[in-house]
């Protein structure tokens, strides 16, 4: 962690899951502070409350900033003596951002915008963008509005000076907030059938600490305007489901098909195909660099890709497939899972 050593850290919507788990792997490191910007004071004060009963010796790097990434004074406010940032403030649930898509348009790509600006302005010296898959050929508002956030992240990254800017993608994480696991958790405890939308659905996942792992590495090892992903696996919800029933023994034969959602599909993309033809392979992770070309209109129709014609895209349904004892056992090494099973309470609900 030398690199963080005495460093100020800016986590945006900070009181959620990553967030928490970000406070998790730093803060009994050698870092010097850890910002937590947000709008909501009753998840900061939570949050507060809980890293001084178990961190006490270290709480005090936590400083807490109320604030909204839609409003930029706020922004540059927190911003002042800032190293780095992870941006993860967002409308994240697919169902509300297709009926409030203006909503999702000033969080996710107006207030990308607010706070790039105001990093670069602050002379950061590294912001990772947080971005999902359904930002690769999006369907729906919520992966409309995070394509566009990956789009203002690159286009900033070409005059961001000593600010490197880079985003990171990923598919589902299990466990963290409005995710579907501590539903079916609660479903089960309450004696209810677990509802789930399409069994044959599929579905990139990956813990919270795969995230941070992801976010770390594309601090680490990306360049100015790169996209990184993970080679993360996937299963079906199907098989998601009866694993967590095996954990929390609910009725595999309870479980209820509801149907698809608003803006769902029935597969995620990591990768499109286009990405794929430039993407570096790095071990267990992929690098898409910024298209860096300049306005010159004459270089699109006399240079093309050939290479680009005879690439798949990395989605869910060619990635590896977990079968049910391996998905059983990804989800079962979680904390948030293990806390459950102890009956002891999880923050992050």
């Amino acid at each position: 962690m030398s690199v963080f050593k005495d460093k100020v850290l800016l986590i945006t919507g900070g009181t959620g899951s990553f967030g928490n788990a970000v406070l998790n792997r730093f803060l009994r490191t050698d870092i010097g502070e850890i910002r937590i910007f947000s709008r909501d004071e009753k998840k900061q004060d939570d949050m507060r409350h809980d890293f001084q009963a178990r961190m006490p010796e270290v709480a005090n790097k936590i400083k807490f900033y109320i604030g909204d990434v839609r409003n930029k004074s706020t922004l540059k406010y927190a911003m002042k003596g800032v190293n780095f940032v992870f941006h993860a403030a967002a409308l994240k649930q697919v169902p509300s951002c297709e009926f409030f898509p203006m909503e999702a348009v000033k969080t996710n790509v107006i207030g990308t915008d607010n706070t790039l600006d105001a990093a670069i302005d602050a002379g950061v010296e590294c912001v990772i963008c947080l971005s999902t898959d359904k930002a690769a050929y999006p369907i729906n508002a919520m992966g409309i509005t995070k394509a566009i956030e990956e789009k203002i992240a690159v286009a900033k990254s070409r005059n961001s000076g000593s600010t490197k800017i880079c985003c990171t993608r990923y598919g589902n994480v299990m466990c963290s907030r409005g995710s579907v696991i501590p539903l079916w958790i609660d479903q089960i405890r309450k004696g209810n059938p677990i509802t789930l939308t399409e069994p044959k659905m599929t579905r990139f996942i990956m813990s919270l600490e795969e995230a941070v792992d992801l976010v770390l590495f594309a601090f680490e090892h990306g360049q100015n305007g790169d996209i990184l992903v993970q080679k993360a696996p996937a299963c079906t919800i199907q098989t998601q489901a009866e694993a967590v029933c095996e954990l929390f023994g609910g009725k595999k034969e309870d479980i209820k098909v509801i149907g698809i959602r608003h803006g769902e599909k029935m597969y995620e993309t990591l990768l499109t195909k286009e990405e794929c033809a430039k993407a570096e392979d790095m071990g267990n992770f992929y690098r898409v660099p910024a298209d860096n070309r300049d306005l010159n209109y004459d270089k699109y129709f006399k240079e093309g890709d050939v290479k680009r014609a005879t690439i798949e895209e990395f989605n869910s349904d060619n990635t590896r497939r977990l079968n049910l004892e391996e998905t059983k056992a990804k989800i079962e090494a979680l904390e948030y899972i293990q806390n459950e099973l102890k009956g002891i309470p999880n923050l992050s609900k």
